[in-house]
């Protein structure tokens, strides 16, 4: 072979390589694109579940979300709050796409300019709060609260319902001695009297009632509803419909099923939160779990309560309920 053909050799050997691997890359890239969200990063979920007994435990322990968002190509991410008002701030730094609000910590995000759509009603809140006192105390009627101590969550369902029934009993909020104290917190302080009375929820109102450890004072007289609404961050909602609608689809299967498995749901709460499997029935059984779409009469009682905590001067700016509602993502499962 002649010197310049020697010369040739190693060049041509290089561009071969070179036509080989750009082949390669034009059918790597080929691959890629035929198959669909491969190659791409997922979309995360952040799911928020808010205190208590309520229907996101038992989705995030099934892994009901976990299997069905994979369909979305989206992963599930879970956090968990005491109460509304420490989630609000997490929902304020998106670290929250989806969760539960009660009625005042909803409102008060919503004073707040915080970004998020009620997008389903899950319980008219009628049994929902009611005032605990010891079962020794001296106190009977509402009006005897006058001067006393009384524990609640600022800015919750607890603290709407106190304004409301106080009210009801020609009494404001000057009249008492309101202590911020979250739930966890609340439950020693009642039980070795740091405070007369305490505005609480299930399970812990069923818990002490049925322990003969506290008593309810005029909590069934008179019906205040507390709504307790499913709600979206407002952008996640916006772009990612179908993960919307997906999790109010689960949500709603999630409801069928606890009814018809009391007992194991039961037990999977006593577990977690250290009460007794048939206390933990009656608290499920009186939760009376619906997802429905968030009604005239809904949004006039979330309007009223508004108003109670604005001329009280916990919300800092009024607010038009009714703008914060979009029932059209729970629509779309039944069309």
């Amino acid at each position: 072979m002649s010197q310049s053909k020697k010369k040739h050799v190693p060049l041509m050997a290089a561009l071969l390589v070179s036509a080989a691997c750009l082949l390669a890359a034009c059918s790597s890239d080929t691959s890629s694109a035929s198959s669909g969200n491969e190659g791409t990063e997922p979309v995360v979920v952040r799911l928020a579940i808010n205190g208590g007994t309520n229907l996101f435990t038992i989705i995030r322990e099934k892994g009901w979300l976990t299997e069905r968002f994979k369909e979305h190509h989206a992963i599930v991410e879970w956090s968990e709050f005491q109460s509304g008002p420490p989630l609000l701030e997490s929902l304020a730094a998106k670290r929250v796409d989806l969760s539960l609000l009660g009625d005042g910590a909803a409102l008060q995000g919503q004073s707040a300019g915080l970004p998020f759509v009620n997008v389903g009603l899950i319980s008219s809140g009628s049994n929902l709060n009611s005032i605990l006192v010891p079962a020794d105390s001296a106190i009977q009627q509402v009006e005897e609260l006058r001067g006393k101590k009384i524990a609640l969550a600022k800015g919750t369902t607890s603290h709407v319902y106190l304004l409301k029934k106080l009210a009801n009993h020609g009494l404001t909020e000057q009249d008492v001695e309101i202590v911020n104290l979250q739930f966890s917190d609340a439950l020693p302080a009642f039980s070795t009297g740091s405070v007369d009375a305490w505005v609480s929820i299930d399970p812990f109102t069923t818990q002490l009632t049925q322990e003969s450890k506290a008593r309810i004072v005029a909590g069934k007289d008179e019906t205040i509803l507390a709504p307790v609404a499913l709600i979206a961050r407002t952008d996640f909602a916006k772009e990612h419909p179908e993960l919307v609608t997906e999790f109010l689809k689960v949500y709603k299967e999630a409801i069928q099923w606890q009814n018809t498995h009391l007992d194991e749901v039961a037990q999977l709460f006593a577990a977690d939160k250290k009460i007794p499997v048939e206390i933990l029935k009656q608290v499920l059984s009186n939760q009376n779990a619906e997802l429905t779409p968030i009604t005239e009469d809904v949004i006039a009682t979330q309007q009223a309560s508004a108003e109670i905590l604005q001329t009280s001067g916990f919300l800092k700016k009024p607010i038009e309920y009714k703008e914060y509602v979009d029932n059209s993502y729970l629509e779309r499962l039944n069309p």
